[in-house]
């Protein structure tokens, strides 16, 4: 296999399981599965979440197996702006966790709500904390992981670049989801906060 070949071969990787980890969470699959599930629907959270870290150990594998070839490895002073970038992701993923409610978004909270009963309610939308200043923390703090993460080469560029791509389609697939679950509150929120850089701060 020609090491053309092989790269090409690893951003279909990624990006098919990009593409079915956004498929596993759109509206036409959740709502079919949940027909199917019934009650048991509480579990889907969950089982996603174990599924797209299982299906992405392929992925992984085969990337570490391929030879590369180093195109930047973040030299002295550029170093300095590899760990600054680090250290943003961790803020990002610090205050988001602070606002976001984590048991929710692993699915234990759905699992909860199901053996007592009980619906899971409307969006909760708040603005609160760093929400205040980027619609997006976690996302913010993925992209400059990911940009930040080991040294760039012909083969991690591939993998960069699809999941940074994935990240900012994503974010725009969910905020159109968001609009139409909550509606006007949210376009103003949009309207004020920006989505990824927190403007605010600078």
């Amino acid at each position: 296999m020609s090491r053309i070949h092989s790269i090409f071969i690893l951003a279909l990787c990624w990006t098919a399981w990009c593409a079915l980890h956004s498929f596993l969470l759109s509206g036409f699959v959740k709502t079919r599965i949940k027909n199917v599930m019934g009650r048991k629907y509480g579990y889907y959270r969950l089982a996603f979440s174990i599924f797209s870290i299982l299906s992405l150990l392929p992925v992984i594998y085969f990337q570490l197996r391929l030879e590369e070839r180093v195109l930047f490895a973040w030299p002295w002073p550029w170093s300095l702006i590899k760990y600054g970038m680090y250290a943003a992701a961790l803020l990002f993923f610090y205050k988001g966790a602070q606002v976001y409610d984590l048991q929710y978004m692993l699915g234990l909270k759905q699992i909860q709500l199901m053996r007592q009963g009980k619906k899971e309610g409307p969006v909760y939308f708040t603005a609160k904390g760093i929400l205040g200043y980027v619609r997006h923390p976690w996302y913010s703090g993925a992209i400059l992981f990911v940009l930040a993460f080991g040294a760039i080469t012909d083969v991690s560029l591939v993998s960069k670049t699809v999941l940074i791509l994935y990240i900012i389609i994503g974010t725009l697939l969910e905020e159109n989801r968001l609009i139409s679950e909550i509606g006007e509150p949210y376009l103003t929120y949009r309207e004020k906060v920006p989505m990824f850089i927190p403007w605010r701060l600078i």
